[in-house]
């Protein structure tokens, strides 16, 4: 038995993780059949339904689509990305693990890559096991195939699906309701059952409705027939939670062309350059929908109609916003007698500090650095189980390298979420780093991690 060690740390402040996933289990699909309409059922089965036998997901009548969310357990020879960032499984660790996968003699084994599929991705017990090794104390569950069901073209399976979501979420929560707290997915397909499914998870004390930033077929926030469901968010006090997703156009319908998500552009520019990695999806694509997002709900005066509701830009990172906010405001000061231009009351600026929060991850060091900018907006995110993943403790080692104050770590890492989402504080929190994990045989030492990061490593001979 092999021991992975960590240097001892404390912390004097409970967290709250504002976007960590979970990933649609293929049970998900199997107990929507008691808790929805013969109507519902039917639909759901004809807009987006698990195939246990073939084990894809069938969207739209397209087998195979999504990214995998369903598939549970572990696979040979691979690391599910979705479910790989566990306690302890940092990213020298996970490069290591992938370069045993490229020589079949090194590969995975089914056991061992199951050992890495971390079960609190679909289960609550682990989750808060691995929670309080991660010095995790509450978290905000979001789902992982964000981008597909915006695009389902049924308005009753798009209700259908939402609500046996939402019903798995909220039944999962309830394992610790002082910890676990669950997005509710809307169906933006139809603004009157978006609206009847918000007040029915608000009733069960959700505090966040998830919604695209680029919804599918030109769905954007402002059109006017969302204001009903804008205005049930101002009366429920639900915050209207943006989540970007590289979203790369797979289930757009044959022939439609009107809109392309700026991920998509992106994608598209990648393969015309023939560049050999995935950064750019990985980074510019999120960025590019979250600041669309902003720019587009400051400059069009939707919260000066809106005054009442609250916002949480979502795995976006936080560095870019000091920028755009500045050009926002710039343009506001330049264009203010337009005709063409909404008449704005206040600075953009001001009314994003006033309205949103803004997301971060714990290896994003900037806005550590620029408290009196981000004071009040800036909400931590661990990204837990996707890859890039990680824990309460590397965010403080990040936040103590750039000397912040731990009274701007505690609003950080916890207290201006909590404030947004009007929830609680635990009644107890981790203090202390767990420094000890054991680990079976097969896991990497530290000589095994060091020759993996070299660059030849993960070249196949």
């Amino acid at each position: 038995m092999r021991v992975q060690k960590f240097a001892p740390m404390t912390k004097n402040f409970a967290t709250f993780d504002c976007d960590a996933h979970v990933t649609e289990p293929p049970w998900l699909w199997d107990r929507a059949k008691d808790n929805l309409s013969r109507r519902e059922l039917q639909a759901l089965e004809e807009t987006m339904w698990f195939d246990a036998e073939s084990r894809q997901l069938i969207v739209n009548g397209k087998a195979g689509m999504g990214i995998g969310s369903q598939r549970i357990g572990g696979t040979p020879g691979m690391v599910n990305v979705l479910s790989l960032a566990g306690p302890g499984l940092k990213h020298d660790i996970q490069r290591t693990f992938n370069v045993r996968n490229v020589h079949p003699k090194t590969a995975l084994t089914k056991e061992q890559a199951a050992y890495l599929d971390h079960r609190g991705s679909y289960e609550p017990k682990p989750r808060l096991r691995d929670m309080d090794i991660q010095g995790i104390d509450q978290v905000m569950i979001i789902p992982t195939d964000i981008d597909t069901y915006p695009w389902l073209q049924n308005d009753v399976g798009a209700k259908a699906i939402c609500k046996a979501y939402n019903d798995w979420a909220y039944e999962y929560c309830q394992e610790n309701p002082e910890r676990l707290y669950f997005a509710a997915l809307l169906p933006m397909q139809n603004p009157k059952f978006a609206v009847e499914e918000l007040h029915r998870v608000a009733g069960r004390g959700c505090r966040v409705g998830l919604i695209r930033p680029i919804d599918a077929m030109g769905n954007y926030p402002i059109q006017p027939k969302y204001d009903p469901l804008w205005r049930a968010m101002e009366e429920t006090g639900v915050v209207y939670g943006m989540h970007p997703f590289p979203a790369f156009g797979s289930l757009k319908p044959p022939g439609y062309t009107e809109q392309h998500s700026g991920a998509e552009l992106i994608q598209w520019s990648m393969a015309s350059a023939g560049l050999p990695h995935v950064f750019l999806t990985n980074v510019q694509n999120f960025q590019a929908e979250a600041a669309l997002w902003v720019t587009m709900v400051l400059m069009s005066g939707f919260f000066e109609r809106f005054p009442k509701l609250k916002a949480a830009v979502f795995e976006a990172s936080s560095t870019w916003l000091s920028f755009l906010l500045d050009e926002c405001d710039k343009t506001h000061r330049l264009y203010r007698n337009d005709r063409k231009r909404y008449p704005l009351k206040r600075m953009p600026s001001e009314t994003f500090f006033e309205h949103c929060v803004t997301g971060f991850e714990g290896d994003e060091a900037p806005p550590s650095r620029l408290p009196e900018f981000y004071g009040d907006i800036l909400a931590w995110s661990s990204d837990v189980y996707h890859h890039d993943g990680d824990d309460a403790w590397r965010a403080i080692e990040t936040m103590r390298k750039s000397e912040l104050p731990e009274a701007h770590q505690a609003k950080f890492l916890g207290d201006n979420a909590r404030r947004l989402y009007n929830i609680k504080p635990p009644s107890t929190f981790i203090r202390d780093r767990v420094t000890e994990i054991e680990r079976p045989d097969w896991w990497p030492t530290d000589e095994e991690v060091k020759r993996a990061l070299e660059p030849e490593s993960a070249l196949r001979r």
